[in-house]
């Protein structure tokens, strides 16, 4: 459900001001053009926002709940209005000029890097789709795309303000779900980013739990390597990113919050010709025998792998094969003679079937912190913060 921004803005200064007269003189619109803003608004989300009266417009119980996501939305433009402007009028002037025909166009440009495929996306021809840029270069007084052979590049401000217009309309569609949730319609949604040792049972234990409570909720479960998934977070394209935590953490705009510490083990297919000798103490193996199967630099586990070997006084291997996969590393261990390093609860089902085999003797000093990750200031729904109380209970099973 899009809205219009300048709608949004009457809305908030209606809730600030309390009359229309107010808030006319203020926005500089005539009561009227508030007022037709007011039953737009209304209109899209089928639901009033204001008990009127003589004495002026104030907001309902509805009206509250989603103007405050309205409000926290305006605040991550106003955020990047003041890196944009020095003047305090220039960033007002900017917010007010923005229309979601832009906003839309911009973030679908940064996406795709290509004129061409972000008009084809959006339904425009691509003239369109440049004076909708043009114009917002206009009300920035940036430069947002730089042409590059394969298409376009963002410019450092162009990403910024992606990230401010993929908050501002996250914010938008939570106070939606919210509307339906006070409507006693048991539905919502969140989208869970999800690292390796997620997959098997964590993330499956808890959005299984999670519908049968709640349903009909939407629920998005990304893979993706750890990168890409705080990017996302970071831009509200994901609500939580489950898994190993990043020490120290990547940036200062998360919180990770533990659950339990998990240790890796080696693993190999049941018949592996090493499999007397990795039945004795990690201590009498030689570790450089095997031929591994890692994760790619950067991760937890393949700073386990390497300290693994260091710390014995041995030289790291350098001719592994880097995959994150596990579906891949199945494979790969069931026809070959390869070892990987794993958490043992990453391979219970493999185990249960006869197929792999992990080590008796789990290593020391690989241990990883493994819980979730969020966006400070982050405000969950009702069932986005289901999610996280699930998580939270789950924390005395895991340890």
């Amino acid at each position: 459900m899009l809205f219009n921004i300048r709608h949004l803005l009457c809305s908030i200064e209606i809730q600030r001001l309390g009359t229309l007269s107010k808030a006319s003189e203020y926005i500089h619109l005539s009561q009227s053009a508030l007022t037709q803003a007011i039953n737009k608004i209304e209109q899209q989300l089928g639901h009033s926002l204001f008990n009127r009266s003589t004495s002026g417009m104030f907001t309902n119980e509805i009206g509250t709940i989603f103007l405050e996501r309205v409000t926290r939305a305006f605040d991550h433009l106003s955020q990047l209005s003041v890196v944009l402007f020095d003047k305090e009028s220039k960033r007002q002037t900017f917010i007010r000029s923005l229309t979601t025909k832009q906003l839309i166009a911009l973030t679908t440009i940064v996406e795709t890097k290509n004129y061409t495929e972000a008009a084809h996306k959006l339904g425009l021809t691509q003239p369109t789709l440049g004076k909708t840029i043009k114009d917002l270069e206009f009300i920035t007084e940036q430069k947002l795309f730089q042409r590059i052979p394969s298409g376009v590049e963002p410019t450092w401000r162009a990403r910024q303000l992606a990230r401010a217009i993929s908050l501002f309309l996250s914010e938008i569609n939570q106070g939606i779900d919210e509307i339906q949730a006070f409507d006693g319609i048991r539905s919502g949604s969140i989208k869970i980013g999800s690292l390796p040792l997620a997959r098997t049972k964590i993330i499956p234990d808890v959005v299984t739990q999670l519908l049968a409570e709640f349903p009909n909720t939407k629920i998005s479960i990304i893979d993706g390597s750890y990168n890409e998934q705080l990017n996302a977070l970071l831009h509200g394209q994901l609500d939580v990113i489950i898994g190993a935590l990043r020490h120290p953490e990547p940036s200062k705009e998360i919180e990770q919050i533990a659950l339990f510490e998990d240790n890796l083990s080696l693993v190999t297919r049941v018949d592996h010709p090493c499999k007397l000798l990795l039945q004795k103490t990690i201590d009498d193996i030689d570790l450089n025998q095997f031929k591994w199967i890692v994760p790619q630099l950067g991760t937890p586990t393949r700073t386990a792998f390497s300290t693994l070997f260091t710390s014995r006084g041995l030289h790291t291997p350098e001719d592994v094969i880097e995959c994150s996969s596990l579906v891949a590393i199945r494979g790969l261990l069931l026809n070959s003679d390869r070892v990987s390093l794993l958490s043992a609860r990453q391979v219970v089902t493999e185990v249960q079937a006869g197929l792999l085999e992990v080590s008796e003797q789990p290593l020391l000093n690989t241990g990883r912190a493994i819980g979730y990750t969020l966006r400070k200031g982050w405000k969950p729904t009702h069932i986005q913060a289901k999610c996280i109380s699930l998580l939270n209970q789950m924390q005395n099973d895991l340890n």
